[in-house]
């Protein structure tokens, strides 16, 4: 038996991930500052904040924080990559990346850190899996009750957590769940109209 590289989105994410906890942790987390961590009262205007509106996913604050998010990452990402593509796995990463990070800007003035709202987007991403024409899966219902409704409730205790992230993450693993359920299902009935 060989190893496969079966999820090469995920695994990549997953690695760079990694080297960058590494490497903060070699540089006393100069680097996770400086490279992984969108700033507090981040400027549009400044180069590097949008260069971090990407790179704020692979960063995490400590090897807790890394291990709690891949450890959902590499549980529900590859089986969403090899249903989704790996085109479509990037995509769906690199936009949830970006929109967090926008809406973060504008409304907070916080630091951004870590892929949790990856995460949430992958939780409910995958309550999408089995879709049917005309059906909300009740998975869907329970997922966005169960995970977004904490994260409601959470937001309005102080922590360095940002729950924004999360049900911004979870709003557009829900949108990309029903385009692509759109889209699956076009394609196994073509001549059906939505």
């Amino acid at each position: 038996m060989k190893i496969h590289y079966n999820a090469p989105v995920i695994l990549t994410f997953t690695l760079a991930a990694l080297a960058a906890r590494l490497l903060g942790s070699m540089t006393n987390e100069a680097t996770t500052y400086f490279f992984f961590t969108l700033q507090p009262d981040a400027s549009l205007f400044n180069p590097m904040t949008w260069i971090r509106m990407f790179t704020h996913i692979i960063g995490h604050a400590d090897w807790n924080h890394l291990l709690g998010n891949f450890s959902l990452i590499l549980l529900i990402g590859p089986l969403l990559e090899e249903k989704y593509g790996s085109k479509s796995m990037a995509f769906m990463i690199t936009t949830t990346a970006v929109v967090t990070a926008l809406l973060h800007t504008f409304f907070f003035t916080g630091g951004l850190l870590g892929a949790s709202g990856i995460v949430f987007m992958l939780i409910l991403l995958g309550s999408f899996a089995n879709i049917k024409q005309g059906h909300i899966p009740l998975t869907f219902i329970l997922i966005v009750i169960l995970y977004l409704g904490k994260e409601f409730i959470y937001s309005f205790s102080y922590d360095n957590i940002s729950q924004f992230a999360h049900i911004i993450g979870g709003i557009v693993g829900s949108g990309f769940g029903f385009r692509g359920a759109k889209d699956t299902l076009k394609a196994s009935t073509p001549n059906a109209s939505y």
